[in-house]
C-alpha cells in the first residue's frame, strides 16, 4: 500500500487513547442511566471497538463527511461532537443538538460534515456516496467522506448499491468494517461465504485495507494511510477490521450467544486496556499519571451528567417544530 507522509507518533497515540478512555466511560455512564430507567430508547455501547472507531474521527478534517453508527462514539467524540451534546441527547434535554425530538442514535449535525445516522444497515453508503458526488459537482476537493459499518450490513444492498456506485465514480470514500464476527447473533458463518470480508475489495475494483481492530496503533497507521489514498485522488478504501465487541448488541441482549472460544482468543482482546498497556510499557506515561486521566474524565462525565438531567425537556405545546421547514408551505398546510 501507498505510504503516508507522516507516521503515528506517540503524541497522535495518546490523544487517541485518551477520547478512547473518555468514550468508555461516557457509554458506562449511559449504561448506568438506562438500567436506572433515565434514558428512552436503546442504548448500544463501543465496547471493544473504540481503537477502530477513533481512528477515523481522529483522521478527518473541518470539512469531511463522517456518518458514524451506533457503535461509534470514539469517533464521534474524535471527530467534534462533545460529552454535553452527547447526554442532552440521551436524556432528552431541550438544549441538545437534537432538542429533545429523536432517538439517541441518529444525532447529527449534517452542515458541519457530522451525518445522522439512517440505519447502520449499510444505509450511509450511499448517503455519504451521493454527498461527495455533490462535492464534486460543486467543484470542491480534497475532501473526504467515511461511514462505518458492521459485518452484517456487508450482506445488504444498501452496501452493494453505495460501494459499487463509488467505485465507478472514484469517489473520495472510506468504508471501515468492523467485523466483530456477529450480525446481532448471527455468526459470519451464516453471513458470508468468502474467505475473508476484504476479498470484497477486489470485487469492487476498491483498493483494501487489513487492520488488527484490538491494536490501537495498527488501526491509527491503517486509517491514516487509507484517507490519505482517498484524499489524493486512490478512490474508494475499503477498511476491515477484526475484533469482536465485549458485551451483546445492546443493553437489552446479555450476549450469550457469542462462543466461549472467541472470548478467549486474540480478538477477544479489550482495545483500551492493551493501548493503556502499551503506554505503560512505552513510559509514555506513569500509573499515576494514567489514574489521573481516568479520574478527570470521570468527573467530566458526572458533572455534565447531573448538569443535564437538571435541564428541561421538550413542551410540545411550545414547540416550534414542523415538518415542513418554510413558512409559506406550514402555513398553506395548515388552512386546507
Amino acid at each position: 500500500m501507498p505510504k503516508t507522509s507522516a507516521a503515528v507518533t506517540q503524541a497522535d497515540y495518546i490523544k487517541a487513547y485518551r477520547i478512547m478512555l473518555l468514550s468508555r466511560v461516557l457509554e458506562e455512564k449511559l449504561a448506568s442511566l438506562y438500567r436506572a430507567g433515565m434514558i428512552k430508547g436503546g442504548v448500544f455501547l463501543g465496547r471493544g471497538q473504540e481503537a477502530l472507531s477513533v481512528s477515523v474521527g481522529t483522521h478527518l478534517h473541518r470539512g469531511d463527511i463522517f456518518a458514524p453508527l451506533i457503535r461509534d462514539q470514539a469517533g464521534r467524540l474524535a471527530f467534534g461532537d462533545t460529552v454535553l451534546d452527547t447526554l442532552r441527547t440521551y436524556l432528552g434535554s431541550q438544549l441538545g443538538s437534537m432538542r429533545g425530538r429523536d432517538g439517541n442514535i441518529h444525532r447529527g449535525r449534517p452542515r458541519d460534515g457530522y451525518y445522522a445516522m439512517i440505519s447502520h444497515l449499510g444505509a450511509m453508503i450511499p448517503a455519504v456516496s451521493g454527498a461527495l458526488f455533490a462535492r464534486r459537482l460543486k467543484g470542491e476537493s480534497g475532501v473526504v467522506g467515511a461511514t462505518c459499518i458492521g459485518d452484517g450490513g456487508t450482506s445488504t444492498g444498501a452496501f452493494h448499491e453505495g460501494l459499487n456506485a463509488a467505485a465507478v465514480e472514484k469517489l473520495p470514500l472510506i468504508v471501515v468494517v468492523a467485523n466483530n464476527q456477529y450480525a446481532y447473533s448471527t455468526p459470519n458463518s451464516r453471513q458470508y461465504a468468502c474467505a475473508d470480508l476484504l476479498d470484497k475489495a477486489a470485487g469492487y475494483g476498491v483498493t483494501g485495507h487489513k487492520a488488527d481492530g484490538t491494536n490501537l496503533l495498527d488501526c491509527l497507521q491503517t486509517l491514516r494511510r487509507a484517507v490519505h489514498n482517498a484524499r489524493e485522488g486512490g478512490g474508494p478504501q475499503l477498511v476491515v477490521a477484526d475484533l469482536l465487541r465485549l458485551v451483546g448488541h445492546g443493553e437489552h441482549d446479555d450476549g450469550q450467544y457469542v462462543d466461549p472460544k472467541l472470548k478467549a482468543s486474540a480478538l477477544g482482546g479489550d482495545c483500551l486496556a492493551l493501548a493503556e498497556r502499551h503506554i505503560l510499557d512505552q513510559a509514555w506515561a506513569t500509573a499515576q499519571e494514567h489514574a489521573e486521566w481516568r479520574r478527570e474524565v470521570e468527573m467530566e462525565v458526572n458533572s455534565t451528567a447531573d448538569r443535564v438531567r437538571r435541564e428541561p425537556a421538550p413542551d410540545p405545546e411550545e414547540d416550534d417544530w414542523a415538518a415542513l421547514s418554510c413558512p409559506e408551505y406550514r402555513e398553506h398546510y395548515a388552512t386546507s
